[in-house]
């Protein structure tokens, strides 16, 4: 009888272990994505442990603010997100792919091309529009989602709204 229910007790805690390997395994290819503002008061977009945050913090980067959710691994459609930044004025800008080609980002004086996310190409349940707007005076990108406070950033000068890609929201609890 202890054989039978031991046994019981096992297969129970294999398909349990299955399963929330099975659960995780769905969030680690998930990646939360963040707006800093930096020291130098330019937004940065970044994903989570892109950069670590008492390096940041450090730098006297502040204002974290959640903005979507991405993948970390390509598949079919997902494209890639890079950071791009200027040396000249420190500005970093997160570009999908094919959405400007390197040699215009080049031109635009932007060199350090790095990988940072993917995204989904369409539209589809818990997806968001996520833009980039721009403020000439301060040569500054900022990324925002289709929800977000865009009457803050207009007032600061923001303008040229721009279509760059689709974030995901989630939930917490769907985990």
């Amino acid at each position: 009888m202890r054989k039978v229910i031991f046994n019981l007790v096992a297969i129970f805690a294999m398909i349990s272990l299955g399963n929330t390997a099975f659960a995780q395994y769905k969030d680690d290819d998930m990646v939360r994505i963040y707006r800093w503002l930096s020291n130098n008061n330019e937004f940065v977009t970044l994903a989570e442990g892109e950069i670590q945050e008492g390096q940041l913090l450090q730098w006297h980067y502040k204002e974290k603010t959640f903005l979507f959710y991405a993948y970390k691994t390509p598949a079919n459609d997902r494209v890639a997100v890079y950071r791009w930044t200027n040396p000249v004025t420190n500005d970093q800008v997160s570009i999908a792919e094919d959405e400007l080609t390197d040699s215009d980002m080049n031109l635009k004086g932007y060199t350090l091309k790095s990988l940072q996310f993917y995204v989904p190409v369409r539209r589809s349940q818990n997806h968001v529009a996520i833009y980039r707007w721009y403020r000439s005076k301060t040569k500054d990108w900022v990324t925002i989602p289709e929800f977000g406070d865009t009457d803050k950033y207009t007032d600061k000068g923001y303008k040229m709204k721009t279509f760059q890609f689709y974030g995901i929201m989630r939930n917490e609890y769907e985990r």
